[in-house]
């Protein structure tokens, strides 16, 4: 037998299929595919809709993870998948079969919550990341379908069948676990979009234009050290600056709408406090950079400003100091 042909078989074959130095392999050029295929974009709109129509009020908030900083939905399906991997796991170890039928309910009734955060955070994606969105909850409704049926074997006494089963259950979860981190990691969903403006910006002041090139109320598009900002002259010695790129998926804030204050995306309607860059509504999970400001003369200028740290009042200990 040789072990070295069969080996250097194996190695082309996984050549062939994943990424690799010779090219892409055919999974991303699949996935690529996927992103770019128009053929379920009416269905993405009609599921898209009805989720968006679901009267949650703040309760969208909690499942986006505004109060955790950052997407719940990756934190909640931790608890389904742990407990199907052990289930798994123990239907190998004898007289484990009651602990595995457990650990199979237990995914079952966690996945509910994990499936309405996913859906609320796919209702504001982008498109090419809503196509493989799609498939990934396909993915996972076919494998919590097929616990449901292991469970259901289980009850009955037939672990063997139920084995089999949640094996296919395991096997479907696993995809769409791998097109989550897909879109995840290499199309950026649910990551802060806005999390490089600190490092590219730095330290110190820098110039923004003219006090008279901003109209009070009207939110604008400027530069900073060469970043987009969107500058907001509120009164006369009162102007705020945030970064224009919304955090939650890089958003034109200049072109959005100012109320009471803060400032709304106009794309999927996050809302941050212009006095600190604070995301007071999502689906936004991070808060907005923003900057201190300070008018020398007739010029306006800006300079990074700590989260959590009011503007107003940062504006104020500077004058107190000089």
């Amino acid at each position: 037998m040789n072990i070295s042909g069969t080996r250097d078989r194996l190695l082309g074959a996984l050549h062939t299929v994943l990424p690799s130095a010779a090219g892409p392999g055919r999974l991303l050029i699949a996935l690529d595919r996927l992103e770019h295929t128009e053929r379920v974009d009416r269905l993405i709109d009609v599921l898209r809709a009805g989720v968006r129509a679901v009267p949650m009020g703040r309760g969208r908030d909690v499942l986006h993870g505004r109060w955790l900083g950052h997407p719940a939905h990756p934190l909640m399906v931790q608890l389904p998948l742990g407990s199907w991997m052990s289930a798994a796991a123990l239907d190998f170890v004898p007289g484990r079969q009651r602990a595995a039928r457990t650990l199979v309910g237990i995914g079952l009734v966690a996945a509910l919550p994990a499936a309405a955060a996913g859906w609320a955070d796919w209702a504001e994606l982008r498109r090419p990341q809503m196509r493989v969105g799609l498939v990934h909850a396909v993915s996972n409704a076919a494998g919590v379908a097929l616990y449901g049926v292991s469970l259901a074997a289980r009850a009955r006494g037939r672990f063997a069948r139920g084995r089999l089963w949640g094996l296919g259950g395991l096997a479907a979860v696993s995809v769409g676990g791998a097109l989550g981190g897909h879109m995840a990691f290499r199309q950026a969903s649910g990551a802060n979009h806005a999390e490089h403006v600190p490092e590219l910006v730095g330290t110190g002041w820098w110039p923004v234009g003219d006090l008279a090139d901003f109209p009070v109320g009207t939110p604008l598009r400027s530069r900073l050290n060469d970043e987009p900002v969107v500058v907001v002259h509120e009164s006369y010695g009162s102007v705020r600056v945030l970064s224009d790129r919304c955090s939650h998926m890089g958003g034109p804030l200049s072109e959005g709408e100012v109320v009471d204050g803060c400032i709304r995306c106009p794309w999927h309607g996050s809302t941050f406090r212009l006095s600190d860059g604070w995301n007071t509504s999502g689906p936004a999970t991070a808060a907005q950079p923003a900057f201190e400001t300070r008018i020398t003369g007739a010029l306006v200028e800006a300079r990074l400003q700590h989260l959590g740290k009011d503007a107003a009042s940062a504006a104020a200990g500077e004058e107190d100091g000089r």
